[in-house]
C-alpha cells in the first residue's frame, strides 16, 4: 500500500496544492486525518484515499469554467441581435521626414 503527500495527491488529480487544501476546507473532498509530525501537521494519503477524491473532483462544479461558459453563450447570443459590420478606415498619409538643408 503506498502512501502520498498531499502534494503528490494535487498532482495526480491535475490541482494546485491550495485548491486541494481549500476543497478539504470547504468539505468536497474527504481527507485522512492530520498527523503530529514534529512541530508541523501533515497527512499521509493512501491509495483508498486518492481514489475517493479522484471519484469526488468531477461531482465538484468548477465555478470559474462553468462562468466562462454561461457568459459565452449569452454573448453570442447578443452578439448574433447587435452585429454591425465594421466599417473599414482610411489609410494615413504621413508626412516625408527628410531634413532641410
Amino acid at each position: 500500500m503506498n502512501r502520498y503527500s498531499s502534494r503528490e495527491v494535487a498532482k495526480k488529480a491535475k490541482l494546485h496544492l491550495g485548491t486541494l487544501q481549500r476543497y478539504i476546507a470547504e468539505g468536497k473532498i474527504p481527507a485522512p486525518p492530520l498527523l503530529q509530525v514534529g512541530a508541523g501537521k501533515l497527512r499521509i494519503w493512501s491509495d483508498d484515499d486518492v481514489g475517493k477524491v479522484l471519484e469526488a473532483l468531477p461531482k465538484i462544479a468548477n465555478g470559474r469554467k462553468t462562468r466562462y461558459k454561461k457568459q459565452s453563450a449569452l454573448s453570442s447570443q447578443q452578439s448574433a441581435k447587435t452585429k454591425k459590420k465594421a466599417q473599414a478606415r482610411a489609410p494615413v498619409v504621413h508626412k516625408s521626414t527628410k531634413k532641410k538643408k
